[in-house]
């Protein structure tokens, strides 16, 4: 089965412009079975499609749609998070965790996460966070990794792929479509069929690297490539966002924390 495994909509990123609908047809008349939605620390594109849907699978288009997210860490970057069905965690919508205690909270309830995008931009990548900068030191704890990310760089990709061979994990591939251009440039080839989130944790759980491949073409008209040199402020003004985002959703975490019994200082 083929996946687009990093998609975000109009819906649940603010730089979102493709609405989720728009998006599976997109999908669907590439000849994709399904997509992940993960969107920047919010379930709203999964929500509506479910409200119009009623769950993840489409009849008329014979096309699933999973829950998923990417999570804004603290400490490491981008980590893209697949919990099972039925599961809300209003934690996973309240960016700012360190890393240790998204991988234990997700465990402890059943999911799989992985970083996205591992080798790319600074703060957003978690090799070039200023504490996992060339250590990766819980990799090893993580599910799978983004072994192909389209809106990357060919040494971007190859660096992930590398990790992935030396940490014997599995590889999902996604388009990071924010705009309807790139949407489906990335994909996932699953070795067995996947019909809900469970089906997807299973199959990494069980089979590992054999659970599937990734591949895709590179998008070249990414904003970094748009705007060169001025990209870097983009990326540091991103940094700032995110520390005030988190800043401000502190009071939240603290208290959606103490239902995982993790000590809080």
């Amino acid at each position: 089965m083929k996946f687009d495994m990093h998609c975000h909509t109009k819906e649940g990123s603010l730089d979102g412009k493709v609405p989720i609908e728009e998006f599976a047809d997109l999908l669907n008349e590439k000849g994709f079975d399904g997509m992940l939605v993960s969107d920047h620390d919010s379930y709203k594109g999964y929500r509506a499609w479910k409200k119009q849907h009623g769950g993840g699978y489409d009849q008329e288009r014979d096309f699933l749609v999973l829950k998923g997210v990417e999570y804004d860490t603290i400490d490491a970057g981008h980590i893209l998070v697949i919990m099972p069905e039925g599961i809300k965690l209003k934690i996973l919508e309240l960016r700012g965790l360190p890393v240790q205690f998204l991988i234990e909270i997700v465990h402890k309830n059943g999911g799989i996460l992985g970083p996205a995008h591992p080798c790319g931009e600074k703060f957003l990548s978690i090799t070039n966070t200023r504490k996992h900068r060339n250590q990766l030191a819980v990799m090893d704890k993580f599910d799978f990794l983004e072994g192909f990310n389209a809106c990357e760089s060919l040494e971007s990709n190859a660096g992930a792929m590398e990790i992935a061979r030396c940490h014997d994990k599995p590889v999902f591939g996604g388009s990071d479509a924010h705009k309807e251009d790139c949407v489906g440039l990335g994909f996932t080839e699953f070795t067995e069929p996947i019909t809900c989130e469970s089906d997807l944790i299973r199959l990494v759980k069980e089979r590992g690297r054999e659970a599937c491949d990734c591949g895709g073409e590179y998008y070249e008209k990414t904003t970094k490539q748009k705007i060169g040199k001025a990209n870097s402020l983009l990326v540091d003004g991103f940094w700032v966002y995110n520390r005030m985002a988190s800043m401000m959703r502190h009071h939240k975490r603290k208290l959606e924390l103490r239902k995982y019994y993790i000590r809080i200082k």
